[in-house]
């Protein structure tokens, strides 16, 4: 896995957790949901994880300080896009693989990871989403295919149609990307939506214009990409974790 990195996103404050902790921070079984996200890349033999952190950073940093991973600080919270930008220095020069993971996602295992890396490298695409067909898509963002099933776009539910959210493929916010092909794409990302924020998820778009290859690699299992927002959601992760053998 010399050719491959990966960059987890951990800076967000999780407002709904009615809690000031950051979002990845919250404990699942007695362990912070980010720990499980580390811990499942590693086992990955990915040598150099960047974790991008944001608010209320010493608390990530003081406790993963000798993880062996590498933080990078997004000072403003303007969206995914610009989260893994701040890793762009580091990156700069490096043409191997990029995985891209949510820290509030703990349930991902190594297979489906190694899956999505060897679909992506099979397909020599420039952008490989990990998606999951949910029984409920609620506040996911959706998959739009064409009829070969490379995505076209990713709507985010606030700039969904009504037509766009009785889609039930998601975007689970775990990637395989290219690395020239993502940070070439993330320099064109506008903040032009709703919450006026930069999406990683339209370098999806913008990638498929330039006419390179953007798939989607369907997760076996929907329960392991499950994120965490509410405690309730909290709950149903540490349910899950519980019945694991």
């Amino acid at each position: 896995m010399d050719d491959l990195r990966a960059i987890i996103l951990a800076a967000g404050k999780g407002v709904r957790m009615r809690s000031d902790l950051p979002k990845v921070f919250h404990n699942a079984l007695g362990k912070p949901l980010l720990a499980y996200v580390i811990e499942t890349v590693q086992k990955l033999g990915v040598q150099k994880i960047y974790v991008v952190v944001g608010h209320k950073k010493e608390v990530i940093t003081d406790h993963f300080k000798d993880s062996g991973v590498e933080f990078m600080e997004q000072k403003e919270q303007l969206g995914t896009g610009h989260a893994v930008m701040q890793v762009a220095p580091r990156l700069k020069g490096f043409y191997g693989e990029v995985l891209v993971l949510a820290g509030d996602v703990p349930l991902l295992k190594v297979g489906t990871l190694k899956g999505l890396i060897e679909f992506h490298r099979r397909n020599k695409a420039a952008a490989t989403d990990l998606t999951a067909n949910l029984p409920d898509a609620a506040s996911y963002g959706r998959i739009i295919r064409d009829k070969a099933g490379q995505i076209i776009r990713i709507v985010e539910k606030k700039d969904a149609s009504p037509e766009d959210l009785k889609i039930t493929e998601i975007n689970t916010g775990t990637f395989c990307f290219n690395s020239p092909a993502l940070f070439e794409a993330l320099s064109e990302v506008k903040s032009e939506n709703a919450q006026k924020e930069y999406y990683l998820t339209d370098t999806i778009e913008i990638l498929r214009e330039k006419g390179l290859p953007v798939f989607a690699f369907l997760a076996s299992d929907w329960r392991e990409t499950l994120g965490v927002n509410t405690p309730d959601e909290l709950k149903q992760i540490e349910d899950l974790l519980k019945s694991r053998p």
